[in-house]
């Protein structure tokens, strides 16, 4: 695809009946086709008066505070520019009108770009905190992002490696796993036992398709009460079973304080102290507080990431040409942070 930078370049955009996905590629956004096309009519105006070559300087900020996530991309789209280019870290925290990342060069080499910047910002930064939250009320267990299915499956992988870059200990979707440089995580859904007619035969399968030092953590609320389940398959798997998993679903209240409690002094009388509870389903940082406390060793979320707020971005002209600018009710020139480091 030819580059767009004009409005006259639309005439070569063209979308293919026959088109699979309507999810953008990533020649596509590179090329300028998921920009808004009045940056476009931008371009187009200022050359005409001869100014679109102007060095200017721009700053993004965020309207509240949160974790910083989508630098790779950024860097992708703004790469071999002609531009100076300053961020902080993937990982950082921000506040409120905070700089996060300054521009310096020709606008007409980035300007059209800023459509895709604050998106790419602004959903990476959403997903990123939503997990540092989470993370937060349960500093020392571990928490694996269960939340491809909710999302587009185009951007899941996005998603979750924002996950893990805001504190996510790990991941279930492979590519977003394997893009934050992890192994992906997870046993196995629903579907497993039902297709078999019970959890025992899955849970054999289980134990003797898997390595002896891979850790087998099975679900237990398909069929049966949840602590009778757990107490059946601990006494069948014996020391092969790591942990088991309780998602029980909203037409039977969920998963409670009082199950994981309960579960956990079951478990213990027969002294199964070593098996684990993961939980799943509906969790959020006050709830897996909670259910922390009553003995849950370990949280799968899905939801409360993937549904996550994107965090609104700006871009800014500060300055043009060294000469500090700015629409009314900001302050004109660089913002300065301490924090920002030159990446391009």
């Amino acid at each position: 695809m030819k580059m767009i930078k004009h409005l006259e370049d639309l005439r070569e955009v063209k979308v293919s009946e026959n088109r699979e996905f309507f999810s953008a590629t990533h020649e596509e956004i590179k090329n300028g086709a998921t920009t808004d096309v009045y940056f476009l009519r931008t371009q187009d105006i200022l050359k005409h008066l001869g100014i679109d070559g102007k060095v200017v300087t721009a700053e993004i900020f965020a309207r509240k505070n949160g974790i910083f996530a989508g630098l790779p991309e950024v860097k992708s789209v703004l790469k071999d520019k002609n531009i100076e280019v300053w961020s902080i870290d993937e990982g950082e925290t921000f506040e409120p009108k905070e700089t996060i990342m300054r521009i310096i060069g020709p606008y007409n080499e980035f300007g059209i770009y800023e459509t895709v910047i604050l998106g790419i910002l602004a959903s990476s930064c959403g997903w990123a905190t939503a997990a540092r939250e989470l993370k937060e009320a349960i500093p020392d267990k571990p928490l694996l992002c269960f939340g491809a299915r909710h999302v587009h499956p185009a951007v899941a992988p996005v998603m979750e490696r924002a996950a893990l870059i805001g504190g996510a200990d790990d991941a279930s979707c492979i590519l977003g796993a394997k893009l934050a440089g992890k192994e992906p995580k997870g046993t196995v859904p629903h579907a497993a036992f039902l297709i078999a007619g019970d959890t025992l035969p899955i849970a054999k399968a289980y134990s003797e398709i898997t390595p002896d030092d891979e850790k087998i953590t099975i679900l237990v609320d398909t069929f049966k009460d949840e602590i009778e389940e757990s107490l059946r398959v601990a006494e069948y798997l014996g020391d092969r079973l790591y942990g088991i998993r309780l998602d029980t679903p909203s037409e039977r209240g969920g998963v409670t304080a009082s199950l994981v409690y309960e579960l956990r002094q079951r478990l213990n009388q027969k002294g199964y102290n070593n098996v684990k509870i993961i939980v799943s389903g509906g969790l959020t940082p006050e709830r897996i507080k909670e259910l922390a406390l009553s003995g849950a060793d370990a949280f799968g979320v899905g939801s409360y990431i993937s549904d996550a707020p994107p965090i609104d971005m700006t871009m800014d002209i500060k300055e043009v040409e060294g000469e500090p600018i700015a629409k009314r009710g900001r302050i004109p020139g660089r913002i300065e942070n301490k924090k920002l480091k030159r990446i391009i």
